[in-house]
């Protein structure tokens, strides 16, 4: 039994601690695209999202340069990315890839789509988080689906089941693009001026853009 006025007393100081320390990461959670402000928008995302339609229609927006990452790897190496799968292999190709991120990221001004294996390679994770704000398009496989079934020019897909090829690459890669993005957009059935609406909401609230306002 205690004598009153004889309680056992923490030292103040751990629980301010440990309160400051909370606090720190809970600003930082909720605030940390304010932390990330960039003249570049990377959109990441699977196969089939759109990246490459919503990222044009965004560059426009914001009077940036669109540029799309698997057509300037297929440019550098002045072939076709299916050419480069079926003739060197998928690593192969994955250097190329790093490569043409490594040499355009740095640039300013630019909205840049990224292909759906890009978030794969740390160097690229880092180049991406490091030169951008980063916009994951998150679309579920069914949409996925609909989207490309019939499609031939994607390598990934030549010979497969599709649905369980996309399951496959859902649980690998969607881990991977939370984890990078600044903010998430959900895309479905919208055409693309609903998404592009829904986009310029969105980054209007996450992206600390520091160049002027987007055109309407």
């Amino acid at each position: 039994m205690q004598v009153p006025g004889n309680e056992v007393r923490r030292p103040a100081t751990r629980s301010v601690l440990t309160l400051s320390s909370y606090s720190l990461t809970h600003l930082v959670q909720k605030f940390a695209w304010y932390m990330n402000p960039s003249n570049n928008l990377f959109l990441i995302g699977p196969m089939g999202a759109g990246k490459t339609v919503l990222g044009k229609r965004l560059a426009r927006r914001y009077g940036l340069q669109f540029i799309d990452l698997d057509a300037c790897i297929s440019t550098t190496a002045d072939t076709s990315i299916r050419d480069i799968f079926a003739q060197q292999g998928e690593p192969h190709f994955r250097q190329l890839e790093s490569a043409e991120l490594e040499r355009i990221s740095p640039n300013s001004g630019i909205v840049m789509a990224t292909g759906g294996g890009a978030v794969l390679a740390e160097v690229n994770r880092q180049l991406l988080t490091s030169y951008g704000f980063v916009l994951y398009l998150e679309i579920d496989i069914s949409t996925q689906l609909q989207r490309l079934v019939g499609d031939t020019k994607r390598p990934l897909l030549d010979g497969v089941d599709l649905m369980a090829r996309l399951q496959g690459l859902s649980q690998q890669r969607n881990p991977i693009y939370q984890r990078l993005a600044d903010c998430t957009l959900r895309v479905g059935s919208d055409l693309p001026i609903g998404t592009e609406t829904r986009a310029l909401a969105l980054l209007a609230q996450r992206w600390q853009f520091p160049g002027k306002e987007p055109v309407t």
